[in-house]
């Protein structure tokens, strides 16, 4: 698998932004990014010259749309194809989203808690979703030093009462980046898993990501993840989902976790200290353990299907500027369900 950095929300001078495409494009090569979603408010005029950016820069740009209403944000990637944000109302919003799937695109809830009117107009969600399952994702940490802001912990605690119930969602990361500037605070990074094997355009494959949840998200080193089954004979990677045997036959399952300390090398900073490596899941706490900071494959087990979750991730934990934190996590490996399982 192929990780690639990328930043899903980011906005130029076509809506409120103060930096072009080509300006946005080199500010994101100089922090290690691979790629870039444009998401300017209601509007794609920001795409002209993409080809000519990304051949200068050599990031990755990928289209999209914020769409901007007075009862949320909703961010659209993967579109080549205008799609009329103007008729989405509290009651139709899956219509709309339905709009978006038809164009080949995928669609997010942005920054579902942040403060509304009148401080951001519009900025809470406040459509009426009947459905979970027809969204993609659901961005979790917006801003910098993401995981510290108690609208995304609510955020991060919405999407986990949501794979509670089955909803089989991602999860990801946008800055919102609107100007050069510079801060000390830690910049989040989604990691989009492309497969080796794929000859689709990077357009197509991060999509394809997208939809399928091999996501991870990060301030720092990047963690990965995928259940085996005790024979061996299948991995399971982020997003996909382990299918159920036969009621009457115990499987045990392993969890490999992979933490990479030297992605986007010199371009984060963390204190020297031991991490909190944890796999969590729809049955709680799983596994602990401590880590140090060096490129290492942790095996945990996971026990018996007796007790089968409903789905698993991994997150990394320790100290980041005097504040014990969320520092990365994967997205959910999900544990297909039949009668006999408890």
């Amino acid at each position: 698998m192929k990780w690639l950095a990328c930043e899903l929300h980011t906005h130029t001078v076509h809506s409120d932004g103060k930096q072009t495409l080509l300006e946005l494009a080199l500010g994101a090569k100089r922090l290690g990014f691979d790629c870039i979603a444009l998401t300017d408010h209601n509007t794609m005029s920001g795409l002209q010259g993409k080809e000519e950016v990304e051949k200068e820069t050599g990031i990755a740009v990928l289209p999209g749309m914020e769409w901007t209403t007075f009862y949320g944000h909703m961010v659209t990637v993967g579109l080549e194809t205008f799609v009329d944000w103007r008729k989405a109302e509290p009651n139709t919003i899956h219509a709309s989203v339905a709009g978006v799937h038809e164009q080949g695109g995928v669609a997010g809830l942005a920054h579902p808690f942040r403060i509304g009117t009148p401080v951001c107009t519009g900025c809470f969600w406040e459509f009426n979703i009947r459905d979970w399952n027809d969204f993609d994702y659901i961005e979790v940490w917006s801003t910098t030093f993401a995981p510290v802001k108690q609208d995304n912990q609510r955020a991060f605690a919405l999407w986990t009462k949501l794979l509670n119930e089955g909803v089989r969602i991602a999860a990801t990361s946008g800055r919102d980046w609107h100007r050069h500037e510079e801060t000390e605070d830690p910049l989040s990074v989604t990691y989009l898993g492309l497969r080796e094997e794929e000859s689709a355009s990077i357009q197509e494959s991060a999509v394809n990501a997208l939809k399928e949840g091999r996501v991870a998200v990060t301030i720092g080193p990047l963690v990965t993840m995928e259940v085996c089954s005790e024979a061996g004979e299948a991995a399971y990677g982020l997003g996909a989902a382990v299918p159920a045997g036969h009621p009457d036959k115990k499987e045990c399952y392993t969890s490999r976790v992979r933490v990479s300390f030297s992605v986007r090398e010199g371009m984060w900073q963390l204190p020297a200290q031991s991490y909190r490596l944890v796999v969590n899941g729809s049955e709680g706490g799983l596994a602990e353990m401590s880590i140090g900071a060096e490129d290492n494959h942790y095996e945990i087990g996971l026990g018996s299907s007796e007790k089968r979750p409903v789905w698993i991730r991994a997150e990394l934990w320790g100290n980041v500027r005097g504040v014990h934190a969320l520092i990365a996590f994967t997205n959910a490996i999900y544990f297909d369900r039949e009668a006999g399982y408890e």
